[in-house]
């Protein structure tokens, strides 16, 4: 699912808010500089997260009969293939 840079910085904000209302978390940054940081991981862990879409959905692709997206035989593979790429990436 691709999410809008706009969600990404909203998402990147609320992180920043709660880390700050948190009485555990204290910054050696300030709260910007927290955002940002929280903006980079929310992106890199969202094009990850592409990246295992989308080898999911070829390994299914790549059966030799078509099987349609959204019947229960296709997700079911789906929901296989992609936990194999997560379990591949160690996460």
């Amino acid at each position: 699912m691709r999410i809008s840079q706009d969600k990404i910085n909203k998402l990147a904000h609320v992180v920043a808010d709660t880390l700050a209302e948190t009485d555990e978390c204290e910054f050696r940054e300030d709260r910007n500089t927290i955002r940002q940081e929280s903006r980079k991981a929310l992106e890199r862990l969202f094009a990850e997260e592409l990246k295992i879409d989308q080898a999911a959905r070829l390994k299914v692709q790549s059966h030799k009969r078509n099987i349609p997206e959204g019947s229960q035989e296709w997700d079911i593979l789906y929901r296989k293939y992609y936990q194999e790429e997560v379990k591949k990436l160690g996460l």
